[in-house]
């Protein structure tokens, strides 16, 4: 099986400030703000929604093609996809436009300011999953907001199960547009807040929503997740982890476990649970794509967690 990711491929230069916001930002004064801050420690890495899934994938020896427009600036993140043996047959490269790319700075209490330029993202429409060969699965991720809607639209004309998962571009639509995406998608998986945010657009509880896809997927961070379908409502615990490192990315790594999870046929309980395996994988590593673990060491993180292999 192969599977379609849709959504955006995307730099991410994150800097580290070495005091705290707060002391540099008057509570009173934030109307006539003007700061600088000094950033001695920096580093760019490869991210983006579709990326990120589709690297997670490949770890766990899945067939996944990432669809996504990128910049003129994409070279070195290419090179990077042929080395960790991920597709860019479905890519689109518009020399006019520079790859999207978040800049993040963080502070001594892991507070954030960022700024994201869309870049090529915003023509993702440009792009037509009906024109891809092969795919039995899909996901609609965090995209320029017309492709999110076309893309969603054209897997439910050909039939094919999709994923819908919303993430941060889900300010993006109001409610009859997130009814439409419900209308259209398989599975539905977000965070507890896109979750609240979801239900309180649409007017629906987690019961209604369960009872328009297959399943929800609901992700609480330290606490797990939920799984709710027919008639359901399966826990997913957390996975026991060394260290919290970065948890950025963490989701896009849990979303690779579902697509495996539901490409091989398994159950919702083992689904889920690997999903939680890659998640912890992830978040001990700096980075979206610089943790590595073999096949082997992802089933053996499972069989220590949950005490039965997941293959």
């Amino acid at each position: 099986m192969t599977a379609l990711i849709c959504g955006s491929m995307a730099y991410d230069t994150i800097m580290v400030f070495e005091d705290r916001f707060k002391n540099h930002i008057l509570p009173d004064q934030v109307h006539i703000l003007n700061v600088s801050f000094l950033v001695p420690t920096m580093r760019r890495e490869f991210g983006g929604c579709a990326g990120n899934i589709a690297y997670n994938l490949k770890l766990l020896g899945g067939d996944g093609r990432p669809m996504a427009t990128v910049g003129r600036d994409f070279q070195p993140y290419a090179d990077w996809m042929d080395k960790a043996g991920v597709s860019r047959a479905s890519l689109r490269v518009l020399e006019d436009d520079y790859t999207a790319q978040a800049y993040i700075t963080t502070d001594q209490d892991d507070n954030q300011i960022t700024a994201f330029h869309p870049g090529a993202m915003n023509q993702s429409h440009l792009n037509s999953a009906a024109d891809e060969q092969g795919v039995s699965i899909g996901i609609v991720s965090p995209d320029g907001r017309q492709g999110m809607i076309d893309h969603a639209r054209q897997f439910a004309d050909a039939n094919i199960p999709f994923i819908f998962d919303p993430g941060q571009g889900l300010p993006m639509f109001d409610g009859d547009d997130l009814n439409n995406f419900l209308d259209q998608a398989t599975w539905l998986a977000m965070n507890d807040y896109e979750f609240q945010l979801f239900s309180e657009r649409t007017g629906k509880d987690a019961k209604q929503l369960a009872a328009e896809v297959d399943a929800l997927i609901v992700t609480r961070g330290g606490e797990g997740s939920l799984i709710y379908t027919d008639n359901r409502e399966i826990e997913i615990p957390a996975v026991k982890i060394s260290e919290i490192n970065d948890p950025t990315g963490c989701g896009d790594a849990y979303r690779a476990g579902l697509l495996y999870g539901l490409m091989q046929d398994m159950d919702w309980k083992t689904t889920g649970r690997l999903a939680a395996v890659m998640g912890a994988c992830k978040i001990e590593v700096h980075g979206t794509q610089n943790h590595a673990p073999a096949k082997s060491d992802i089933g053996e993180r499972f069989v220590q967690n949950f005490e039965y292999s997941p293959w």
